[in-house]
């Protein structure tokens, strides 16, 4: 598919195997799917891209946001029963305390006509949260589509792996699918992807490639450094916007933007200044130190508090010896 390749770079495998495993829209697909890998990996973005592209009936869910079980299981409920209902316009909140009741609403709400024929799809995000839940509710979902006889995939999104899931009285085990950290290669391909319509996608290119030789071996996270690619664009392109040197004069540019790549080194990265304090700090050509004002008070007083406790239980425990 052309234009899903085009929306989804550097996962091609991942995305051939998850087509692979849905099917067509009546057939029956795997009942469970545990996707894992490390944060900024692609995990979310591919799965909403790819069922969002086919046009999947989905429900989405955080399980950062739903931290109660009775959260979580209305949240599915609700948002399938707004899929089910969309063509009439009206449907009516549904409440759900534990999991047998869940499997009996769920079957209600998926017996709608425009469900009724077709794999529903529940994603669970951060799904090792679901850990710290009823004991049952991680074995329930991997078996969901058995217990409810319905056509249904369960796929959980999560950064550990899955044997830190697989309850000790054993489960049904999902298909497991890795997706690893992108490769500096990749990083390239998909950050140049950004490049903005007023410039050249090598002249964008260009300055991707510097980015990625000062942070790489710091960070390699994908929306870290897209972040920083955003910050620090404008003052690289500043000499070419004034006139002082053209796209292709890539010394010039590095000498202009290198100071200020290594003050993004010890602030921005850490997030220890906002990106507005960050810009300031370009425009003023500001030591970063000073703008650390706050955060070095709150260490202060952290460590004055800690010295005062630890020599107010000293004295005490003088004052108990003495007694003695």
């Amino acid at each position: 598919m052309p234009h899903l390749e085009n929306v989804v770079l550097c996962r091609e495998s991942q995305v051939s195997t998850l087509q692979s495993l849905f099917g067509e829209r009546h057939h029956f697909s795997f009942p469970s799917i545990f996707i894992y890998g490390h944060t900024a990996s692609g995990k979310t973005y591919v799965t909403q891209t790819l069922l969002k592209t086919l046009e999947l009936p989905h429900v989405f869910v955080n399980c950062v946001e739903c931290f109660t079980l009775r959260l979580l299981l209305e949240q599915i409920l609700n948002k399938l029963n707004h899929l089910s209902s969309s063509e009439d316009g009206c449907s009516t909140e549904i409440t759900c305390e534990t999991f047998n009741d869940f499997v009996r609403l769920f079957k209600q709400v998926t017996a709608a006509e425009n469900l009724k024929d077709q794999t529903v799809y529940i994603v669970l995000d951060k799904a090792e949260y679901l850990r710290d839940m009823e004991a049952n509710l991680l074995p329930g979902f991997l078996r969901l589509q058995e217990l409810a006889d319905r056509n249904v995939t369960v796929l959980f999104l999560s950064e550990i792996v899955w044997e830190k899931f697989r309850p000790n009285t054993g489960c049904f085990e999902p298909f497991v699918l890795y997706f690893p950290d992108y490769s500096i290669g990749n990083l390239q391909k998909i950050l140049s992807h950004d490049h903005p319509p007023e410039y050249s996608a090598d002249f964008y290119a260009a300055y991707i490639n510097i980015l990625l030789g000062v942070f790489y071996t710091v960070c390699r996270d994908l929306k870290e450094l897209r972040h920083l690619a955003v910050l620090n664009f404008p003052k690289y392109c500043e000499p070419v916007v004034k006139g002082e040197a053209s796209e292709r004069d890539t010394r010039k540019l590095w000498r202009n933007i290198e100071p200020h790549l290594k003050k993004a080194m010890q602030t921005v990265y850490l997030r220890e200044i906002s990106s507005s304090q960050w810009e300031k700090l370009q425009k003023d050509d500001t030591d970063p130190g000073q703008l650390k004002g706050i955060k070095g008070s709150i260490e202060t007083v952290t460590r004055d508090t800690s010295l005062a406790n630890y020599q107010e239980t000293v004295n005490t425990k003088e004052h108990l010896v003495r007694k003695q």
